[in-house]
């Protein structure tokens, strides 16, 4: 282990993305004999970091066979074009309704401005580069590419994202979830139990089909889960329990706000953090509140964004 990746077995490497802070985004690399794949790449700030683990592991630019997006928000999928031009032997594996958006991001980053501005956005996220149309695979459900023989299975998991694939490791039982299994962030930990909560960031969040694809992911009995926020989780049974409960509290807690104006963003963010503080108490956190509500302020916010939109289009 170094400052910034920990390493599992089954050749799994957990490298901190560095995005906002340490410890938020994960990138997920793969190495069967020599041959290597990356899940979810973080930003283009995050790439340097990428190749410094490489080279620690012996392991060249050339060696990478696949750059692999569960799906494309930029925390995810940003730094897919800059990681291409560096691996040049590498093909991009994307979901059918997102791989566009890797050949030409300029919806990508105009969203992205509308949220962060101009400024802002190029200073989390650099440069988006586009990825060259025949580098690209669409990855659609139950598809699957072999890494030097072992075989990884693409599961389609809407709910967070309609874009959203799970990427199932059948030789070694993991699951690379990006955001279907929602956040779990290793300060919340509590004598090795793990604390988890639903992501419903904009704009495709959807219950019933998040609730599906949580347990189309627990069908597929897999020992561990590697999330992008953050790094591998075990308890995975009662984990999704947690997901699956939290998501029907999400959602009543919008509907208890649908027929505010003004106050509606500012009274579900107020009521999402209220909410998660309890579930933190319950599981035993040791954390100041205001520490806490810290490290979720991010994540409070977006998914606030989110249940707004879905009660919009509702």
């Amino acid at each position: 282990m170094t400052e910034n990746r920990q390493e599992y077995d089954g050749g799994i490497v957990t490298i901190d993305a560095y995005h906002i802070r340490p410890g938020l985004a994960a990138i997920h690399l793969l190495v069967e004999n020599g041959r290597a794949a990356i899940i979810d790449t973080g930003t283009n700030l995050s790439v340097p970091g990428v190749l410094a683990v490489l080279q620690q592991k012996g392991l060249h630019p050339e060696s990478v066979d696949y750059v692999i997006v569960t799906h494309v928000h930029l925390d995810h999928a940003g730094g897919a074009g800059e990681m291409m031009r560096r691996f040049p032997n590498a093909m991009l594996v994307a979901h059918p309704r997102g791989a566009r958006h890797m050949i030409d991001p300029s919806k990508l980053v105009a969203g992205s401005m509308a949220v962060y501005g101009e400024e802002g956005f190029h200073r989390t996220y650099g440069e988006i580069v586009p990825v060259p149309a025949e580098r690209v695979i669409e990855a659609p459900h139950e598809f699957t590419v072999k890494l030097n023989g072992r075989s990884l299975l693409f599961l389609d998991t809407p709910g967070h994202a309609r874009h959203h694939f799970c990427v199932f490791d059948e030789r070694y039982g993991g699951i690379f979830t990006g955001d279907t299994f929602g956040l779990s962030y290793r300060e919340f930990d509590v004598d090795g139990r793990e604390f988890i909560l639903p992501t419903t960031t904009p704009v495709q969040f959807e219950p019933e089909a998040a609730h599906a694809s949580i347990d189309l992911l627990l069908s597929c009995q897999p020992r561990a889960a590697y999330l992008t926020h953050y790094g591998r989780v075990t308890q995975l049974r009662r984990l999704a329990d947690d997901l699956h409960y939290m998501l029907d509290d999400f959602v009543r807690l919008a509907e208890s706000v649908r027929n505010l104006d003004k106050t509606r963003h500012a009274q579900l963010t107020e009521k999402l953090g209220k909410y998660l503080l309890e579930r933190l108490a319950a599981h035993g956190c040791r954390l100041a509140p205001a520490d806490s509500l810290a490290l979720l302020a991010n994540d409070i916010e977006l998914n606030a964004q989110g249940l707004e939109v879905w009660l919009d289009k509702a």
